[in-house]
């Protein structure tokens, strides 16, 4: 069977992977022109499953050597004394495995996985889609038209494929209430591998270190009381608002700021989740952020896409005919459980009271020190832990729980 996949990030590659290995003729298209890779995007997280999955397709090594190798934080807020994070003894308590890694280094290392056994078409974009139940006529924009058995949307919060198959994104997008931006600049602060961070009630400034690079990586969250209304490929209004929104934030934000426009690796984008019942109609479905995005920082969005990309490939080969409705019944728990987290996780990871803003530092310090049983304990009767529990599962548990 020939599959056509939008997006060549982290779905679209893990997906295709994994079709190969089933027997299935996988092609990826991406719009860019060349792949995103590199230092760029901000820093991910892999959580035990979705690391199982990489260490399958033999690119964990990789991805370990390409780690952020972050493991302490560092919380300032106003008038207030820093406090000390133990980030490596925090995510033991998590997930017996995970590892952090930029985007872009994650991205370089699924293509450089898949690029001999599937199709890459770089620089062009589906313009058309028509499911005569039989198969799927393609139409891209570079006016090419050709045929496909499926077609998997796996081409982010954004996706080009469910707004063809499924309708406009603003119905189906959930605004969580805030905004993350993300750019790279040279390290003034001598931050190495470390991360700083200052947080104020509705406002969150972050630096972390790339080892590889000698630069920094800083990263704004804020929260706003409306939703705001941009181009999302407008780089430079999304520059604009970001400047507005922290011109007299104080700290270390103005000399961050002054690195803005020279950005070439810019990120900026709403917090917010897809909220659609269903991924797939017809031989079209969705994997990741296309289908389900729990929400950008907030709700293990990676972890997911990697997890539910296995699944799919797995059932699609079990069952051409059902597969992809297979495929929706298992991943439902992890997503539902994935769209719980965010609104939770956005009070704390943006402090949305005075009391939040005393509260987080005090709990982020503490919980590390305790023993990793007991910080598993504590992290399985809240949202957050369900979540990565969630997301831990491996397709056969996955299998088993439902059945």
């Amino acid at each position: 069977m020939k599959v056509l996949i939008s997006g060549a990030s982290v779905a679209g590659p893990v997906l295709a992977h994994w079709l190969h290995h089933h027997g299935f003729e996988p092609t990826i298209v991406e719009r860019t022109p060349e792949l995103r890779h590199g230092l760029g995007g901000h820093a991910v997280d892999l959580f035990s499953s979705a690391a199982e999955v990489t260490r399958r397709m033999g690119c964990w090594d990789a991805i370990e050597a390409a780690r952020t190798r972050i493991e302490a934080l560092t919380i300032e807020r106003f008038g207030k004394p820093p406090v000390e994070v133990d980030l490596s003894r925090m995510y033991a308590g998590i997930s017996s495995s995970h590892v952090e890694i930029l985007r872009g280094e994650l991205t370089k290392i699924l293509y450089d996985a898949t690029r001999d056994t599937a199709e890459y078409i770089f620089g062009d974009s589906i313009a058309s889609l028509h499911d005569d139940g039989n198969g799927v006529d393609v139409t891209f924009d570079s006016g090419t038209e050709r045929r496909f058995d499926l077609v998997i949307g796996a081409d982010g919060l954004h996706s080009n494929v469910r707004r063809l198959a499924f309708g406009p994104e603003e119905p189906l997008r959930r605004w969580l209430g805030g905004y993350l931006a993300v750019f790279s600049m040279p390290d003034i602060f001598n931050v190495g591998n470390h991360t700083l961070a200052h947080m104020s009630v509705d406002k969150l400034v972050g630096i972390y270190g790339v080892h590889q690079t000698g630069q920094t990586r800083s990263g704004f969250l804020f929260r706003t009381p409306h939703e705001l209304h941009y181009d999302y490929r407008d780089k430079d209004e999304q520059k604009a608002l970001l400047v507005k929104e922290f011109s007299d934030y104080g700290w270390k934000a103005p000399q961050l700021l002054e690195h803005l426009a020279s950005a070439e690796d810019f990120y900026f984008d709403s917090i917010a989740q897809i909220t659609l019942d269903t991924w797939t109609s017809g031989r079209i479905g969705l994997v990741g952020d296309a289908g389900y995005c729990p929400g950008p920082a907030v709700g293990g969005g990676t972890s997911l896409a990697v997890v539910t990309a296995y699944i799919l490939a797995g059932e699609l080969a079990s069952n051409p005919a059902s597969g992809l409705k297979n495929y929706e019944r298992i991943i439902r728990p992890m997503v539902e459980s994935s769209r719980r987290i965010g609104p939770k996780l956005m009070g704390t990871i943006i402090p949305g009271s005075p009391l939040a803003l005393r509260l987080m530092p005090f709990a982020a310090a503490t919980l590390p020190k305790l023993p990793t049983s007991v910080q598993r304990f504590i992290w399985s009767q809240n949202a957050v832990g369900k979540t990565f529990s969630s997301v831990d599962l491996l397709e056969s548990q996955v299998r088993q729980s439902i059945t």
